[in-house]
């Protein structure tokens, strides 16, 4: 038989997308390469979000560093292109205004939106060219508080006339001059693509680019696949506010503390 009921409708035996979740990391790298939009990163996996939204094609298989996505034939819903055009035009949402964005998920005063004043660093006239400066005598390059993307405010004085910098988690650890060459003189804004849920933070960053007047955005993440979620998440964000006035640079950041890349 070709055709099985199932939950009171018919399915029909034939070829779809598994994704097995204890291989995959969270990357990301499967969710440009779906035409249809059928597989996004939910709870830090890669999920199926319809099977009728999935051709069974299998685009995304070459994309997957973990081999975590494989093609098999079961009893699915038929693959539905009005489906897949409603599902493709409602993940490009006219960017939402400050007022009916969820609150912040603390109300703690801990949690205050404050402007800070770093201290510039400065360097001995005499020192040597190239020289270090003593990390004790570094005064700290933050500019605002609080710093987690899901607690930042979408306006606001940290945003106006901002170069931004978006890091992950990991990276103000492993790389020793976060505050000198990377953070000085830029708002921070952090999260972490793996753990975190991304696509509420797609939603924050497309109202924050829509709504201020950013002048650039720096994105550091570490050189693991699953940190390159923080890119994509920065790239549909700026694509969504219709920002590409934006000027973006990604830096990858090694897991022994170097610059691997730098665009």
């Amino acid at each position: 038989m070709n055709n099985t009921e199932f939950a009171g409708h018919a399915k029909k035996m034939r070829k779809i997308v598994k994704i097995d979740e204890d291989k995959c990391n969270g990357c990301g790298l499967c969710v440009p390469s779906c035409a249809e939009g059928a597989i996004r990163i939910i709870d830090g996996k890669a999920r199926l979000v319809g099977e009728n939204l999935c051709d069974g094609l299998g685009n995304c298989l070459g994309e997957c560093p973990q081999g975590a996505i494989t093609i098999e034939e079961r009893p699915a819903d038929e693959f539905d292109h009005n489906a897949v055009e409603r599902n493709l035009s409602g993940e490009k949402p006219v960017a939402k205004p400050a007022e009916k964005l969820p609150p912040l998920p603390c109300g703690c005063p801990g949690s205050m939106a404050r402007q800070l004043k770093p201290v510039p660093v400065v360097v001995c006239e005499d020192a040597q060219p190239g020289a270090a400066v003593p990390h004790a005598d570094l005064p700290s390059q933050l500019s605002n508080w609080p710093v987690q993307l899901a607690l930042l405010p979408v306006s606001g004085p940290m945003w106006q006339d901002a170069d931004v910098l978006i890091a992950a988690d990991c990276v103000a650890f492993a790389y020793r001059d976060f505050h000198t060459k990377l953070l000085a003189g830029k708002s921070l804004a952090i999260a972490c693509p793996k753990l975190d849920d991304i696509e509420p933070y797609v939603d924050k960053l497309t109202a924050i680019f829509a709504g201020n007047t950013i002048k650039s955005v720096t994105v550091a993440h570490m050189e693991v696949p699953c940190c390159s979620g923080i890119v994509l998440a920065v790239r549909t964000a700026l694509e969504q506010a219709g920002r590409a006035d934006i000027q973006m640079h990604d830096i990858t950041i090694g897991i022994d503390g170097n610059v691997k890349k730098s665009s």
